[in-house]
């Protein structure tokens, strides 16, 4: 049994969950679920219409409390405000584009929307309409003005929509809606406590690098950028003002960003080492949660290497080219033997181990020996498979220091993790 202290989110919250009237309404009891999973207390507000997608009993059964949809369903207990001033979040999945139209005009026709304009938590709400309702100029402008109300709407997915038809309006995912959810909560909690990062400036860099072989070729790795970004984003939720090198991330893991975090895309591990030591000489923390190729081709074909051109000729077979590789840089160790900020002050260091084990040793093991090689404040290391590390899956990490000791575990989602990993840096840079 380890001693090493176990880095887990925030304590259990109470959380409004409201369904719409949409077809959707089948996905709530996922969000409810997973919430209720993650240790959150949760109290179900359907509107009327959304109970004739789904049954209040079943609402019911996985909350673990009664289901209310009316104002005169108790007036008694004054519903509309109790559950108001209960609440320490609200989210609405889904929330039709009825829903939006009533909330942006300020209705309180029904517990769900009372609920909303009484309470001072806040409040997210996850679309779900056919794409012609979405973009529709009225859908449109209740959007930006609930926005700029300061309630968080989330962009509809796009994908398969009731019947034959596809495109934007699908409802997100309740794991992303859960996990977008959770990090609101957080930032609405960053105002009222000391944080550690308020005014801290933060670099992360995220995804993975491509060395190109000829205009279409390239070598790679299967890195996505959703832990990099995660970190990014719960930095930016504690205060910090922060900056991410983004190698080849997705847009729409980039849209999860708030707007604060400034974005900018690198290519290889050339030009993210550059930009990174750009960044660091004034940054008090770095974070390389990138996966950075260690070779490069040393020369790059200016044109596709055609696959014609290795059929036999008159001598024989013509054997297949060969890619010589030259050494990248060890972005990693540089910022630890190099430090780009000089005498003006002293830069975080962190970095990510992504290990396998082999005959040679386990993923705990080799990441202790690159703990060693490497120098960085904070190691975390993590073991990388088909559903471990890399890509939309949870995370585990050992957090070591340059001495390759233990300082923290976490694991969960990627959020967790980067929540867990942020709250320690936010610990280190403060007791300095």
């Amino acid at each position: 049994m380890s001693d090493t202290p176990e880095l887990t989110p925030a304590e259990p919250r109470r959380v409004v969950v409201g369904v719409a009237g949409s077809i959707a309404a089948y996905k709530a009891p996922f969000v409810i679920r997973a919430l209720r999973e993650a240790g959150h207390e949760v109290k179900t507000v359907p509107t009327e219409a959304a109970l004739r997608f789904i049954g209040a009993p079943a609402l019911a059964a996985v909350s673990g409390a009664p289901v209310s949809s009316g104002v005169f369903d108790d007036p008694a207990a004054v519903e509309h405000v109790a559950v108001g001033e209960w609440a320490e979040l609200v989210v609405v999945a889904p929330a039709s584009a009825d829903l939006l139209a009533r909330v942006a005009a300020g209705r309180a026709d029904d517990l769900l929307t009372a609920t909303i304009l009484t309470t001072t938590a806040p409040v997210m709400l996850a679309p779900a309409m056919h794409t012609q309702m979405w973009l529709n100029p009225a859908t449109q402008e209740n959007v930006a003005t609930l926005r700029r109300r300061g309630l968080t709407v989330l962009t509809p997915d796009s994908g398969r929509l009731t019947g034959k038809d596809s495109g934007v309006g699908r409802l997100p995912e309740p794991d992303r809606i859960v996990t977008e959810a959770l990090a609101l909560l957080e930032s609405s909690d960053v105002e009222g406590r000391s944080n550690g990062l308020e005014g801290r400036r933060v670099v992360v860099s995220a995804g993975g690098t491509r060395e190109p072989i000829d205009p279409v070729r390239f070598l790679g790795n299967r890195s996505s950028g959703r832990q990099g970004c995660a970190i990014a984003r719960a930095a930016a939720v504690r205060g910090a003002r922060v900056t991410l090198a983004a190698a080849h991330v997705d847009a729409s893991i980039l849209a999860r960003l708030p707007a604060s975090v400034e974005v900018i895309p690198v290519n290889t591990a050339l030009e993210l080492n550059d930009v990174v030591r750009h960044l660091c000489t004034d940054a008090d923390a770095v974070v390389m949660a990138a996966a950075v190729a260690d070779y490069r081709p040393a020369t790059v074909s200016a044109a596709k290497i055609k696959k014609h051109g290795l059929e036999d000729d008159e001598t024989g077979p013509v054997p297949p080219p060969v890619i010589t590789l030259v050494e990248n840089p060890d972005i990693l160790a540089g910022l630890v033997s190099d430090p780009p900020r000089g005498e003006d002050g002293r830069t975080l260091v962190v970095g990510f181990a992504a290990e396998t084990g082999d005959e040679d040793g386990d993923v705990l093991s080799h990441g202790v020996a690159k703990a060693w090689r490497k120098g960085a404040d904070l190691l975390a290391v993590n073991a990388v498979g088909p559903a471990l590390g890399f890509g939309d899956v949870p995370n585990a990490v050992v957090v070591l220091d340059a001495q390759g000791r233990e300082v923290a575990r976490a694991s969960g989602s990627k959020d967790d993790v980067a929540r867990a990993l942020v709250d320690l840096i936010a610990e280190r840079l403060e007791n300095n």
